[in-house]
């Protein structure tokens, strides 16, 4: 099976934080596993993957077709930027 990917990575100082808020977000609807450094995110249509780096966050999305991963990158998106309003920041997915 083949795998569709395409991640954003996005330049800030609390990487933990946005980590933590979306993996809450989510915790109580499907699997979640995080700690400060990276979370997992097991939506039914695919996977979302957050790993923290020194100068920010980059976010990675993996899905099973290229339909799923659309939507996928638009729930990604569109709760990660409602979480980083305070910064402004958005989401290249590339």
């Amino acid at each position: 099976m083949s795998t569709f990917t395409a991640s954003a990575h996005v330049t800030t100082d609390t990487p933990a934080r946005y980590i933590s808020r979306l993996c809450k977000h989510f915790a109580h609807k499907i699997p979640v596993s995080f700690d400060e450094q990276q979370g997992r995110i097991e939506f039914a249509f695919g996977l979302g993957l957050l790993q923290a780096e020194a100068q920010g966050l980059t976010l990675r999305v993996e899905s099973g077709n290229a339909a799923d991963l659309d939507k996928l990158q638009g729930v990604m998106a569109s709760h990660f930027e409602r979480f980083a309003w305070q910064e402004a920041l958005q989401l290249d997915w590339r």
